[in-house]
């Protein structure tokens, strides 16, 4: 019969500190604000942040496989906790932030289906391949704002969520109609966060486009558009 193959040491380690933090009850607290029945440790925010700084600075990955390993071996873990640590590494290493990679961030955000997992991997590592490999990421974002998986479609709104004067406003405003018909509250958040983001780029390209296509939008996605404005 063939045995359990050993975790990595940087799996072994996560775990091994997010239990030494462990509180019950904060984790049950924890579980019902975010809506889950993934099992938690309870661990705080500075804990991970010491725990993912650890695996960043004493457990780096040398080669895009064992990036890939890193963080697929944390997200294949039981405990929600270890997932925010799947994304941390996955963050801290942006020279292996690279399309080999996007079918991985993508596998994530299908997989982890909320917003806590979700916005992370769609600001910070599939916005990223956006803003580094646009042309080739344009198609791949064509296709996922009208994807079936509602998870998908918000990734699709939110990449472009920190690129500031980099933002493809075409793409911005196009993606936001595209969607604006839909109930979802998630998708009407989305779309009002990434309009009121780049707002604060260029305020006057947002206040045009609501005023034009406003009415087209949910009076959420309004609201969040022209809190700043």
């Amino acid at each position: 019969m063939l045995g359990v193959m050993p975790l990595l040491d940087s799996t072994r380690y996560a775990l091994d500190a997010l239990r030494a933090g462990a509180d019950h009850s904060r984790a049950a607290a924890m579980a019902a604000y975010l809506k889950t029945d993934m099992a938690m440790f309870g661990a705080t925010g500075p804990d991970r942040t010491r725990i993912a700084r650890q695996l960043r600075d004493e457990m780096a990955p040398a080669t895009v496989g064992e990036y890939r390993a890193q963080v697929t071996e944390l997200w294949g873990q039981p405990w929600r906790e270890a997932r925010y640590l799947a994304i941390a590494v996955a963050r801290a290493h942006p020279r292996f932030i690279t399309l080999e990679c996007l079918d991985l961030y993508e596998s994530m955000v299908r997989e982890g289906a909320w917003w806590d997992l979700v916005d992370e991997i769609a600001a910070h590592l599939v916005g990223r391949l956006a803003l580094d490999h646009r042309q080739s990421m344009r198609p791949v974002l064509e296709a996922w704002i009208d994807d079936p998986d509602m998870w998908i479609r918000r990734t699709a709104l939110l990449a472009q969520l920190t690129h500031k004067d980099r933002t493809d406003p075409g793409q911005l405003f196009d993606f936001s109609l595209r969607r604006a018909h839909e109930t979802e509250f998630f998708i009407r958040k989305a779309i009002g966060w990434a309009l009121r983001q780049y707002a604060r780029t260029d305020p006057d390209a947002v206040r045009a486009f609501l005023t034009e296509h406003g009415q087209a939008l949910s009076g959420l996605s309004r609201r969040e558009a022209a809190k700043h404005l």
